[in-house]
């Protein structure tokens, strides 16, 4: 007999997710439905707006990956306008998402996903000598990994616990079957929790040196960069190299290190070698280096066939919303999509908690649309990223991943597997860690002769634009589609990470990637899903980006409570 799980809201994210999944009598999952029950958006206010305020507003989409947005949206219009930036602008717009990226997937890594790999009340029981030499296993040089650090550790949080005030670490399945770090492992990977709440603080002024500030920067124009003054000072210019040092020195000694470590402790755990059920990736170009060259190139592969990657065709691009809760008559193309809302609802049902409202999986059932290419769902992120760079040939990469493989003794295969999707974004993390540097370089070397930021745009009232731009996010592949009518936008949508990860069954019946990851999982325990929690985190959620309604004359549409069980 099928027994429902509903787990809502799922928390270390950005916005509002819930997940329900149906387990046979042997606790493995054969259905499952991704939710995003609340509702949000910025694409709608922009509609008669003048093409120049689409940066700073459509930042506004997320209060974490605010940059990507940014520079998709500027960008976006100066597709829509025929514009070609000057140089040093494309260099200093790729330092801050190189600064984006560092300081993105550290957090992440560590603050949302780490807890679904370290049992923290194992880290208690430590031995702090034995964990430091355990340390040494995976690099040469450890951070904040002597005996006295991890033993000064251990102390604080025994204190934080004795307070019974646990924050972070509270109402988590500690104990859980599935974790597989020992407690000295869990110990050292707790001190770069903590580690790393200081280092994301120096990535996050990274991005302050040429943003202006963070988390919501405000350099970037339709035309280039006003940081200027920024670019030519040469104490700016060694401050950023600086921040940069040391944060790339934690992610080489530190994240780098608990991915192998993972890789080592988890390489036999069933519940993370699946995790992949949608073998189509998708990812765009990214990281501009000298010569017009890019770190990360772009293209799509189908059926998991690494030798048959394409090119991108946007033209293939779609959102269906059969089962989202709007109004279409067909899948639509982003310069054409609409957003309607058809609120439905839920419908009770038994569940392992007792009877609770539940998802109309025959219906309609969350506010993320299901984006699709040519009709396929396609995953989109760090791992499709290397994927698709990998597949190209591309030598860095190639290098990279095939180093790691041979360091875990784990076969390309690997990749294809939540656990091969968390070691992707730190690799990602360490290309373009390792590989920022020669954007700086190509920065330096072209100021000397040609000092351009800023071209101005040039748009007749009188004609028609359209536009897009794509661009690689830490979450994955992003999009803003822009149409501008008598100067101002008539229209405008975003089809982001999330949206293609998050996005609930198509018409055809066909899950997204959420979805269909965790299809065969089996739970140790239905009412402690860690598990489940583990895999979609590996996905870095993001559901306020992938939302879309805002009524622009700010009336009161509808109301909605949410609470933990439902109701």
């Amino acid at each position: 007999m099928s027994k429902r799980v509903v787990i809502d809201p799922i928390t270390r994210i950005e916005g509002h997710l819930r997940i329900e999944v149906e387990v046979d009598e042997n606790n493995v999952i054969s259905k499952a439905w991704s939710s995003s029950t609340l509702w949000r958006g910025i694409e709608v206010i922009l509609k008669g707006r003048t093409p120049m305020d689409v940066g700073l507003i459509v930042q506004r989409i997320c209060g974490v990956c605010t940059y990507s947005h940014y520079r998709c949206g500027t960008e976006a219009v100066e597709n829509a306008l025929g514009m070609t930036t000057p140089l040093n602008a494309k260099y200093l717009r790729s330092l801050m998402q190189t600064s984006l990226f560092m300081h993105d997937h550290i957090v992440h890594f560590y603050h949302l996903h780490g807890l679904d790999w370290v049992d923290v009340v194992s880290a208690l029981s430590a031995d702090p000598a034995k964990a430091a030499q355990v340390a040494l296993k995976y690099t040469d040089n450890p951070i904040a990994a002597g005996e006295g650090d991890l033993r000064a550790v251990q102390e604080r949080i025994k204190g934080f616990v004795d307070t019974g005030k646990l924050g972070p670490f509270a109402n988590a399945y500690w104990g859980n079957g599935t974790y597989k770090f020992t407690p000295e492992q869990n110990l050292v990977a707790l001190s770069h929790y903590l580690k790393a709440l200081e280092i994301q603080r120096i990535a996050a002024e990274m991005m302050a040196i040429f943003g202006g500030k963070s988390p919501h920067p405000q350099s970037i124009v339709v035309g280039g960069v006003t940081s200027v003054r920024d670019m030519l000072s040469p104490a700016r210019l060694q401050e950023w190299k600086q921040k940069h040092a040391i944060v790339t020195d934690f992610i080489v000694r530190g994240y780098q290190a608990d991915i192998v470590m993972a890789a080592e402790a988890f390489g036999a755990e069933p519940s993370v070698l699946g995790g992949v059920n949608v073998k189509n990736f998708m990812a765009s170009q990214e990281f501009v280096l000298a010569n017009g060259e890019h770190l990360f190139d772009q293209g799509v592969i189908m059926n998991g066939d690494l030798a048959g990657v394409s090119d991108i065709n946007p033209d293939w691009i779609a959102e269906d919303v059969t089962h989202a809760w709007y109004s279409a008559d067909a899948p639509q193309h982003p310069y054409d999509g609409t957003t309607i809302p058809n609120y439905t609802g839920f419908v009770e049902r038994d569940t392992v908690y007792g009877k609770l409202p539940t998802l109309d999986g025959d219906g309609k059932y969350s506010w993320v649309k299901s984006p699709r290419y040519k009709g396929e769902p396609v995953e989109v992120g760090p791992l499709a990223c290397l994927l698709v760079s990998y597949a190209r040939g591309n030598q860095i990469v190639v290098d990279t991943v095939n180093g790691l493989l041979a360091r875990t003794g784990l076969p390309i295969e690997a990749l294809f597997t939540t656990l091969g999707r968390t070691a992707a974004r730190m690799l990602q993390t360490l290309i373009a860690a390792q590989q920022g540097l020669k954007t700086f370089d190509a920065l330096i070397t072209n100021i000397q002769s040609d000092e351009t930021t800023y071209i101005k745009p040039d748009m007749d009232p009188n004609k028609e634009y359209i536009g897009h731009a794509m661009m690689e996010a830490p979450r994955g592949s992003l999009s803003h589609w822009i149409r501008i009518k008598n100067g101002v936008i008539e229209n405008y949508q975003t089809v982001v990470p999330t949206t293609w990860n998050a996005g609930p069954i198509d018409a055809n019946g066909k899950m997204g990637p959420y979805e269909a990851s965790l299809i065969g999982l089996k739970l140790e325990d239905p009412t402690k899903p860690l598990e489940v929690i583990r895999i979609i985190h590996s996905f870095d959620p993001c559901m306020a980006c992938s939302v879309h309604v805002m009524d622009f004359k700010g009336q009161e549409l509808s109301e909605f409570r949410v609470s933990p069980n439902g109701q």
